[in-house]
């Protein structure tokens, strides 16, 4: 069995959702009791490939909100996380997918030093990031998107912003390795990560955002948007293809304009529909079968029954398991979403 490992966008959201999901106690509290909830298996899943095979899940509500990071609260963060993982590994399941914010805050606070929740002892092969196939599917989607929009890579300059984390190291990896892109600009925070980087790869001109925007003909946005910083659309080429790759995913509503194409970057389309409820609650236009891509690999090792963290780690994917885990998202009816 597998598992997915989820939150909400906001305390609003998390209102909301508790009322629609029949859990009336939480619909009307605050963000002091969000914060002592304990996690909830509030969806069971049923996944069915193209080869046939069908496969059963359960998501896990970890109960984490944004606003506790922003709120300071880091340890009641932490603290829903691992409980999180405790509770699905309690409930027997085999692999389970850490989403949206749920890999980072384990990255970053290194929470792989705590092996032990109360009673029970972590076993992190349990548990995958899902990076791997996000990379993977978004580096796709530049592929697959660009020729829709009569964008040449052989032509084109593509700006990751996000560089050096897990997923933009990993899409830049494949864009140098696996493409003809012209000219590749890597951008993020900490300088001497992308001076790493661009070592490694042997080719990006590091810049920073606001002079990196006007030459980018594609933008791969896998960082947090920092407060205050704006995107004028009227400075980007046209066309342009912005790939949002955050969560959540905001750039659509923030830049209207006729010659940006801004695309949800690490989001797969399932050939069947899947048999679950949690995806209309996060707002996916065809909640049946479009998923994020970290998701779906734990589908995807629970249909080859590889119960192995195969996403673990900070700047550990190569091309090769990129090339591993789209075979099988290939092989099992996943594909990028492109419109």
């Amino acid at each position: 069995m597998f598992g997915l490992i989820g939150h909400l966008t906001s305390l609003e959201h998390a209102q909301a959702v508790a009322q629609e999901l029949g859990y009336p106690e939480y619909a009307d509290q605050g963000l002091d009791f969000w914060c002592s909830a304990p996690p909830q298996i509030v969806d069971s899943i049923t996944v069915t490939s193209i080869t046939g095979q069908q496969i059963e899940g359960k998501y896990v509500e970890s109960c984490f909100l944004p606003e506790m990071l922003a709120s300071r609260r880091i340890k009641a963060a932490t603290r829903k996380i691992l409980n999180a993982m405790a509770h699905a590994q309690k409930h027997g399941i085999d692999i389970t997918a850490l989403g949206g914010f749920s890999s980072i805050i384990f990255e970053n606070f290194n929470l792989d030093q705590i092996k032990q929740v109360r009673n029970r002892i972590l076993d992190f092969e349990k548990f995958t990031t899902g990076n791997t196939h996000t990379a993977y599917i978004i580096c796709r989607q530049v592929e697959q998107a660009s020729k829709q929009l009569g964008i040449e890579l052989s032509k084109a300059t593509v700006a990751v912003c996000g560089a050096t984390g897990d997923i933009g190291s990993a899409v830049t990896r494949w864009l140098d390795k696996k493409t003809d892109i012209q000219e590749l600009l890597l951008i993020a925070r900490n300088q001497e990560r992308l001076q790493a980087l661009q070592a490694e790869l042997g080719r990006g001109k590091i810049m920073d955002l606001q002079a990196a925007l006007p030459e980018a003909d594609i933008v791969v946005w896998v960082a947090s948007m920092p407060k205050g910083v704006e995107i004028d659309p009227t400075v980007l080429k046209q066309p342009c293809l912005l790939i949002d790759g955050g969560y959540p995913k905001n750039l659509g509503t923030k830049i209207q304009h006729p010659d940006i194409h801004v695309l949800n970057g690490g989001i797969v389309e399932h050939s069947l529909d899947i048999d679950w409820k949690i995806m209309k609650i996060v707002n996916m236009e065809v909640p049946e079968r479009q998923l994020f891509a970290c998701f779906a690999e734990s589908m995807l090792l629970e249909f080859e029954k590889l119960y192995t963290n195969f996403s673990w780690g900070r700047n550990q994917i190569t091309v090769d398991k990129m090339e591993h885990i789209g075979q099988l998202s290939v092989k099992h009816g996943f594909r990028p979403l492109l419109v």
